[in-house]
C-alpha cells in the first residue's frame, strides 16, 4: 500500500509541472489550410495595424496581477472580396517577440472572423502585450477589423474588457 502511494504522489508531482512548450501549440485555427499565394500582379493595397492586448493585468497593488484569456478576432469586414493576412506578430510588454501566427499570406472570406486564443496561464505578453498584423487587400474595399475582448473570473467576482486595433 506504501509503494502504491509513493507511486501516486510521484506521478501527481510529475503530472503537475507546468511545460512552457504547452504554449508554443498553436491551435484555434489552421493555418496552413488557410495558405495564398499571392503576386505582384494581383495590385493589392497593404496595410498595417496595431493592436494592444493584456495577459495579465494590476489588481490592488503593483505586487498582484491577474492572469487574463485573450480572444483576438480577425475580422473581413468586406462584404464582397476577400482579404490577405500576410503576418500576424505577437509580442510582450518588453516589445520582444513572442510568436509569429503563419508564414505565409492567409484569406479570409467576406464577413469572415477568425481568432487567436492566448491561454490564460500564458502570462509572457505581461501587461502590454501587443499584436501586429500586415494585411492586403483590393484597393478600393474594407480595412480589416482587429479587435481582442480579455476576461477572467475568480471565485465570484470576473473581470472583461475589449480592446480594437488602430492601423498604422
Amino acid at each position: 500500500m506504501k509503494h502504491f502511494l509513493l507511486i501516486f504522489i510521484c506521478c501527481q508531482l510529475f503530472f503537475s509541472c507546468e511545460d512552457t512548450k504547452e504554449f508554443d501549440k498553436i491551435n484555434p485555427v489552421n493555418w496552413k489550410n488557410r495558405a495564398v499565394k499571392l503576386t505582384d500582379t494581383d495590385s493589392l493595397k497593404k496595410g498595417q495595424s496595431y493592436l494592444s492586448v493584456y495577459s495579465e493585468i494590476y489588481s490592488i497593488t503593483e505586487h498582484r496581477t491577474i492572469n487574463l484569456t485573450v480572444t483576438v478576432s480577425l475580422r473581413n469586414i468586406s462584404t464582397i472580396h476577400d482579404i490577405y493576412l500576410l503576418k500576424a506578430n505577437y509580442y510582450n510588454t518588453k516589445g520582444d517577440l513572442i510568436r509569429t501566427y503563419f508564414q505565409e499570406p492567409i484569406a479570409l472570406k467576406p464577413l469572415e472572423t477568425i481568432e487567436i486564443i492566448i491561454d490564460e496561464k500564458d502570462k509572457r505578453g505581461g501587461s502590454g502585450a501587443n499584436f501586429v498584423f500586415d494585411w492586403a487587400l483590393k484597393d478600393n474595399d474594407h480595412k480589416p477589423l482587429f479587435e481582442a475582448v480579455m476576461i477572467s473570473t475568480s471565485g465570484q467576482q470576473g473581470i472583461s474588457f475589449t480592446t480594437q486595433g488602430v492601423n498604422l
